[in-house]
C-alpha cells in the first residue's frame, strides 16, 4: 500500500509540472516604472514636451472598461490634448501610488514589457467643483527603446460623467414640492409621535426602514423595532409637551436616482418627569419614501445631549 501511495504521489507530482509554463519574469525595480510614473506627472503638470517624449508615435490610450470591439483607442496627439486641458482646468492635481502598493514590470517571453500600476488620482474641477479622488490601475506597453505605446486606464467612470455633465450648464434634477402626500404623512406621523401614539407613529415606516442619528457612531443604525422600543423608552422619563414645525417642509423627487424625499425641521420641547427640567432641542429629519408611499429611512439631525444633562 505504501508503494502505491508513494507511486501516486510521483505521477501527481509529474502531472502538475507538465501543467505550469514559464512565460517570463516580474520586477518591482526597472527603467520601465521609471518611464510610466514619470509620464504621469508629466501629463497632470501640462509638461507636453516631458510627455511627449515618454510616447511612441504609434502610442495609443484605452479605457479598460470600454467594451467596444471598434474602439481605435486615444492617439499621443488627443493625449496632448488632454494633458493641457486639465492644467488649465483641474486644481490641486497629485497622482501618487496607493499606500502599501507599487508598480510591477512584467517582462514577458512573447509580449514584451508591461507595466502594472496602482495609484491614487486627486484633484478639483476648477469651474464646477467636482472632486476626484479616487483609485486608477493603468496598464502600459513599453517598448525596447523605453518609450510607452500603450496604457489601458480602469477609473470611477461616474467622475467623468459629472464633468460632462457640469460642463453642460445648468440643469435640472427634479422637483421640489411644498405640498405632497409624503409630507403629510411625515406631518402626521410627527403629531402621532408628539401625542404618545407610538402604533400609529411607526406605521408610517417600513418593516424594514432604517434609523440614524447624530448620536450614533458612523455605520451604525437602528431597525424599526429598536427605534420604536427606544422611543417607548424615553416616553418614561420624558413629557413631549409639543413638536413644531420650522417654517415648511419640501418633498423631493429626484430625475437621478429616483429618490423621494422629504426633509423637514421642528423644535421638540420636552419635560423630564423625575424633576421638571425642560429641554428644548431642535430637530432636522430626512425621510426616504418607496413608491407605495412607505418610509424606508429615517436619518435624524439632532443630538439628545440636552436630555442628558443633570
Amino acid at each position: 500500500m505504501k508503494n502505491h501511495v508513494i507511486i501516486f504521489m510521483m505521477m501527481f507530482s509529474v502531472v502538475m509540472h507538465s501543467q505550469t509554463k514559464k512565460n517570463g519574469t516580474i520586477y518591482n525595480e526597472h527603467p520601465a516604472i521609471a518611464v510610466v510614473e514619470a509620464m504621469q506627472q508629466a501629463f497632470i503638470k501640462g509638461d507636453t514636451t516631458a510627455l511627449a517624449s515618454y510616447l511612441t508615435d504609434d502610442f495609443k490610450a484605452f479605457n479598460g472598461a470600454n467594451n467596444n470591439p471598434d474602439t481605435k483607442g486615444a492617439t499621443k496627439q488627443n493625449v496632448i490634448n488632454q494633458s493641457k486641458w486639465w492644467h488649465k482646468n483641474i486644481v490641486y492635481t497629485s497622482i501618487a501610488r496607493q499606500n502599501g502598493a507599487y508598480p510591477d514590470v512584467l517582462e514577458y517571453k512573447e509580449s514584451g514589457t508591461w507595466v502594472q500600476t496602482w495609484d491614487f488620482l486627486k484633484g478639483v474641477h476648477d469651474e464646477s467643483g467636482v472632486t476626484i479622488d479616487m483609485p486608477i490601475h493603468r496598464l502600459f506597453v513599453v517598448d525596447k527603446d523605453n518609450k510607452i505605446k500603450t496604457m489601458i486606464t480602469y477609473d470611477d467612470g461616474w467622475v467623468w460623467r459629472e464633468f460632462r455633465e457640469n460642463r453642460q450648464g445648468t440643469r435640472t434634477n427634479g422637483t421640489i414640492y411644498n405640498h405632497h402626500d409624503n409630507i403629510n404623512k411625515v406631518l402626521r406621523m410627527t403629531a402621532a409621535l408628539a401625542n404618545g401614539d407610538v402604533d400609529k407613529g411607526f406605521s408610517y415606516f417600513t418593516d424594514d426602514a432604517v434609523f440614524t442619528n447624530l448620536d450614533m457612531a458612523d455605520g451604525e443604525s437602528h431597525t424599526l423595532a429598536e427605534e420604536k422600543e427606544g422611543f417607548k423608552s424615553m416616553l418614561k422619563d420624558w413629557t413631549i409637551d409639543r413638536i413644531d414645525v420650522r417654517g415648511y417642509p419640501d418633498y423631493l423627487e429626484y430625475e437621478l436616482g429616483g429618490a423621494k424625499v422629504v426633509q423637514s425641521w421642528w423644535t421638540a420641547r420636552m419635560t423630564r418627569k423625575s424633576d421638571g427640567k425642560k429641554v428644548k432641542i431642535p430637530l432636522m429629519f430626512i425621510h426616504n419614501f418607496n413608491d407605495d408611499g412607505m418610509i424606508t429611512r429615517e436619518a435624524g439631525y439632532y443630538t439628545t445631549a440636552a436630555m442628558m444633562e443633570k
